[in-house]
């Protein structure tokens, strides 16, 4: 959900995926990363890599659109919007910076979007506990308001005392 998806517009090329930090948005993205990623789509497109400049469109992951009568390696987008596009020259120096530092791993990726999803959903959880406790509070602090405000307490038989209960007082003075 936080992946961002890069891919040379028009071409046949590699997809790049950039994950991001929890929360984090498109915009906070590093002119830098985007720059990384898009020349890494370009260095690894068949067509893309033997040309001087290309169009790299990238998106949210989430924005992907993938229907059954697509052809292989097709893709579409829910908003078409919401997918930016930037023009990149070829940079064999950010290339090379980006090859040194290449770790090939082969993770079970079926595991780690399980993983991903529970995280969600505790994350979900937890922000549903938090609701119900804070919706439990404020309508316990306005009962309690109510209650204040209302007479209820005050007008208790057990709180009343008839005249009869006091001894009569007679005051001589005016007389």
């Amino acid at each position: 959900p936080e992946d961002v998806w890069f891919h040379v517009e028009d071409l046949s090329s590699a997809h790049v995926y950039l994950r991001l930090n929890k929360n984090e948005r498109l915009e906070d993205v590093p002119q830098s990363s985007i720059q990384e990623c898009s020349q890494l789509v370009k260095a690894n497109s068949i067509e893309g890599c033997k040309l001087n400049h290309v169009h790299i469109i990238y998106t949210r992951w989430r924005n992907l659109k993938k229907t059954a009568d697509m052809d292989v390696g097709a893709i579409g987008f829910h908003d078409s919007s919401k997918v930016k596009k930037v023009r990149i020259e070829k940079d064999p120096v950010i290339v090379k910076q980006i090859s040194k530092t290449k770790e090939e791993k082969f993770p079970n990726l079926a595991e780690a979007q399980e993983l991903r999803a529970a995280e969600f959903r505790a994350d979900a959880k937890k922000e549903r506990i938090a609701n119900l406790n804070a919706e439990k509070t404020a309508k316990r602090e306005r009962e309690l308001a109510a209650e204040q405000r209302s007479y209820s307490n005050v007008m208790k038989a057990s709180n009343m005392k008839s005249n009869s209960e006091f001894a009569a007082a007679v005051d001589d003075s005016c007389a």
